[in-house]
């Protein structure tokens, strides 16, 4: 295939697209968490992925499947959680059964502002669907989040 070859073409202009729905969701939700909650997109996803763990086995997540939830290196995860656990969001503390582990929960003040923060989330989500949806070159893509029926994250794996 030669750069010119209309598959390679309608490839990249698929993936322009997707970036480009991709990017303006993410924008508008994360104007819409800012303004009302001071959280970043990054930030809510963190607390969101965290709060879903649970004690017990494969209940508490590893930095990796932290940072592999997130869409994050492991430095930026670990820079993430530092600047919520400053905030009173999050606490760490040492594995009681291997010392060199350390778990990372949500707080009660986290799980507060996660409650609170949610319904923004989602309304900003379907604001930025429903916005996209006019688009006629974004619109099938519209289509096919709305009818995506994603599993949901599994801890310990």
């Amino acid at each position: 295939m030669t750069a010119t070859d209309p598959a390679l073409t309608a490839l990249a202009q698929g993936w322009c697209a997707l970036s480009l729905l991709h990017g303006r969701i993410e924008a508008h939700i994360e104007r819409a968490l800012q303004a009302r909650h001071d959280l970043s997109v990054r930030e809510y996803s963190l607390l969101d992925v965290l709060s879903r763990q649970h004690d017990g086995d494969g209940g508490h997540l590893q930095m990796k499947q932290v940072a592999d939830a997130v869409v994050l290196s492991q430095s930026a995860t670990t820079r993430l959680v530092t600047r919520l656990e400053d905030r009173g969001l999050l606490e760490r503390y040492l594995c009681p059964t291997d010392r060199r582990g350390i778990y990372t929960n949500v707080t009660e003040a986290g799980l507060k502002l996660l409650a609170e923060a949610r319904p923004t989330n989602d309304a900003a989500l379907r604001e930025a669907l429903d916005e996209a949806a006019k688009d006629p070159e974004l619109a099938p893509l519209v289509r096919v989040v709305e009818s995506l029926k994603a599993p949901a994250i599994v801890l310990g794996t």
